[in-house]
């Protein structure tokens, strides 16, 4: 399989780093360049129209430190950091349609039923969304 870029989202949790690995192993082996890209999400509208910023936690600046922190274990990766504001699902879904993605690895939290109803999947939606394959990948459990 060749492949020219790879797109890995994160929400910096551990669901998401532990499925940066299976994206850097998969960009080294196909000599892609991977997308590492955070969303971070606009400020709420309430019903009368207006906006609520509260206290921007983290802030944006806090948010790209963060973000630059996330890289590929393997040095020889090719990789570059996209910080976009919006939607988690439509943003990735638009930003892979943009840079002309291959594929998308990400993590999921694996919720299913009223967790899953109440929670939503950001991962399901970037599925439905997506302009390319979508890998996910569950977090391993302790005591699975």
């Amino acid at each position: 399989m060749k492949a020219t870029k790879i797109l890995f989202p994160t929400d910096f949790s551990h669901c998401s780093d532990s499925a940066l690995p299976l994206a850097t192993a998969l960009a080294r082996d196909t000599g892609a360049k991977l997308l590492i890209v955070h969303v971070e999400e606009p400020p709420l509208a309430y019903g009368g129209g207006e906006m609520y910023y509260g206290t921007p936690d983290p802030v944006t600046e806090d948010l790209r430190k963060m973000l630059q922190k996330v890289v590929p274990s393997d040095p020889a990766v090719a990789h570059e950091h996209h910080l976009v504001v919006g939607d988690p699902a439509v943003a990735v879904a638009e930003l892979a349609k943009s840079e002309g993605v291959d594929f998308i690895v990400m993590g999921t939290h694996g919720r299913t039923g009223l967790r899953r109803l109440l929670m939503g999947s950001v991962a399901e939606a970037i599925v439905r969304r997506s302009p390319c394959p979508v890998l996910t990948m569950k977090e391993p459990h302790e005591n699975e």
